[in-house]
């Protein structure tokens, strides 16, 4: 406990959570990225992803929510710390020195917070009003797609034990409506923006939170970092662009 009140603890505690996060930011992009592929295909995404056994799909929620709420409570308690440490005028040299993206890592993260509620309201809870997508799902044009499609796995629609096809959420006419929205599409290529952005500096101040980075490696493991960010950023924002843009179609 002594350790885990310390600077140090906290230290280790925003890394690693920050290492949880930045791992599932990846993941979750590689797998929204099936809006590329067949119609089906990330619809069967989510039906996996909702039927994972033994309730395992709560407990990566609430093991991502303990990771946010470390986080965050780390990176509050060290910058309050390091403000009563610091002489005002070693703080001033300080933040000249320092980058933009790290002077504002707190109020980035408070941002990108709001940002990850609105996207779980938005395409979890489907409570956003006018987004709701439980009985039908309207784009901006007045596209109507069904709430609901039968479950196609390598072309054949699968059935239950009674012979009966498999329903799932529409997650690929959900996507195409939601970001068929010019200022919602917008928002998320912004918000997706800080939230890399934020990332990849994290990633740079990990591996110092973790002693991973000594002078040989430090340029090596920034530019990792900046890579990382992009990619990131790259991948989650091509999604409403394309969408945005008619490159990804409904599914008929």
């Amino acid at each position: 406990m002594s350790l885990l009140a310390s600077s140090l603890g906290k230290k280790y505690i925003m890394a690693l959570s920050g290492l949880v996060l930045s791992l599932f930011v990846l993941g979750h992009m590689v797998g929204n990225l099936q809006v590329f592929g067949d119609p089906y295909l990330i619809n069967a995404y989510g039906y996996k992803l909702q039927h994972l056994p033994y309730g395992l799909l709560w407990v990566v929620r609430l093991f991502l929510l303990l990771c946010v709420v470390a986080h965050i409570w780390a990176a509050i308690t060290l910058k309050m710390e390091n403000k009563k440490a610091r002489p005002e005028d070693y703080q001033t040299k300080a933040t000249v020195q320092a980058s933009l993206a790290s002077r504002t890592m707190i109020m980035s993260g408070l941002i990108i917070l709001c940002f990850l509620i609105f996207h779980l309201l938005h395409y979890t809870v489907r409570s956003v009003p006018g987004h709701e997508y439980n009985h039908a799902i309207v784009a901006s044009d007045g596209t109507e797609y069904p709430a609901e499609v039968p479950l196609v796995l390598n072309g054949k629609t699968k059935v239950d034990a009674y012979g009966k096809p498999l329903i799932v959420h529409n997650v690929h006419g959900m996507m195409i409506a939601g970001f068929s929205y010019p200022l919602l599409s917008l928002f998320y290529i912004i918000g997706t923006y800080l939230l890399c952005m934020h990332l990849s500096h994290g990633v740079s101040s990990m591996f110092q939170s973790l002693g991973l980075r000594n002078e040989g490696w430090r340029y090596r493991l920034d530019a990792l970092a900046k890579v990382y960010g992009w990619i990131t950023f790259i991948g989650y924002a091509s999604i409403p662009l394309s969408i945005w843009f008619g490159l990804v179609q409904a599914s008929s």
